[in-house]
């Protein structure tokens, strides 16, 4: 337990966080080094990653994730609840975390979730690709174009010396201002018209999307390439076929929880014979070195379903950085 934290854990009344406040911390968080952290600690058994459960509302209303984590390391515990409620039109979707303390029982923070979870999703994105993808990878395909699939070009972007970065989401096919605004980013930005042209020759594709049925048809890669894929809501949301699976050198965040929730790993375990013991390696086996790296004899999958220990080092930052502005009066 870090001398900081023991210190902090006996404040006065816990941080309630709005999501403004939270938009001005983020500058200040190392949102990359608060996850290597997290995962060296899951594993060396400084960490605890239960499963995370799915709970139905009533007659069709929607439902919420809860996202459970021990980061012993610094003396922390937490949940963070993510809701789906249906609503006419778009459902609404939130999320908020909330920091225990380990020694006094004692809740430390509430905060809210939404723009912490869009940096954790594409900073756990970024450790795998920065260990599964090859050094010499130089193009960058990215399918999906909202908060998150920039969050995720925000992240990986220096991890390589990529000579083009594509991207390609329906909401970019008339141009436009969005389009503008994306190319602004990066000069190396170029967008696609359709998945096949951005995936062409890639080396990294990163899905960065809600849907909750495949967006890449894997046919459409010209060669063997890390395949990236992050979850919403949706039950059973997958990204990929899960037929594809058998044929995938396969990596997970955390291979004793992802295979139970991950919408085309419970697919394939039960219609296409890929079994969880398929998985080479998980972020706590690759940052320990623990785990084979890929050889590229055939495309490598990634898949991240968010874990509760991801939110509650985010959380843990967050609360460290206003604990230090708090001290400082």
């Amino acid at each position: 337990m870090s001398p900081l934290s023991e210190e902090m854990q006996v404040g006065p009344t816990p941080f309630i966080v709005h999501e403004e406040a939270v938009r001005q911390a983020l500058p200040s968080l190392d949102i990359r080094s608060a996850l290597e952290d997290m995962f060296l600690a899951l594993g060396h058994g400084e960490a605890a990653q239960p499963p995370q459960t799915l709970t139905l509302f009533p007659r069709g209303a929607g439902d919420f994730i809860t996202y459970l984590g021990v980061l012993a390391k610094h003396g922390v515990f937490g949940a963070k609840l993510s809701p789906y409620v249906v609503q006419p039109g778009a459902p609404i979707v939130t999320a908020w975390t909330a920091l225990m303390s380990m020694r006094t029982g004692a809740p430390l923070m509430w905060c809210d979730a939404a723009l912490l979870t869009t940096e954790r999703t594409a900073g756990t994105t970024a450790l795998a690709v920065d260990r599964l993808a090859r050094a010499s990878s130089e193009r960058l395909a990215i399918i999906g174009a909202g908060s998150v699939a920039l969050a995720h070009m925000r992240h990986v972007a220096p991890l390589r010396e990529w000579s083009e970065i594509r991207i390609h989401s329906p909401r970019l096919a008339s141009g436009g201002e969005r389009a503008d605004a994306i190319r602004a980013l990066d000069a190396r930005v170029r967008v696609a018209e359709s998945v096949e042209a951005c995936v062409r020759d890639a080396d990294v594709v990163m899905l960065c999307t809600s849907s909750g049925t495949p967006v890449l048809a894997l046919d459409a890669l010209t060669k063997p390439a890390l395949v990236t894929s992050i979850s919403t809501n949706v039950a059973r949301a997958h990204e990929i076929d899960p037929a594809a699976l058998p044929a995938l050198d396969v990596y997970c965040d955390y291979r004793q929880t992802t295979p139970s929730s991950a919408g085309e790993m419970t697919i394939a375990h039960e219609r296409h014979g890929w079994s969880p013991d398929a998985i080479r390696g998980d972020l706590a086996e690759l940052m320990r070195g623990a785990c084979p790296a890929p050889s590229y004899e055939r495309t490598v999958f990634f898949r991240s379903i968010g874990l509760g220990l991801e939110d509650i080092a985010v959380a843990h930052a967050l609360y460290v950085h206003l604990a230090k502005q708090r001290a400082a009066g």
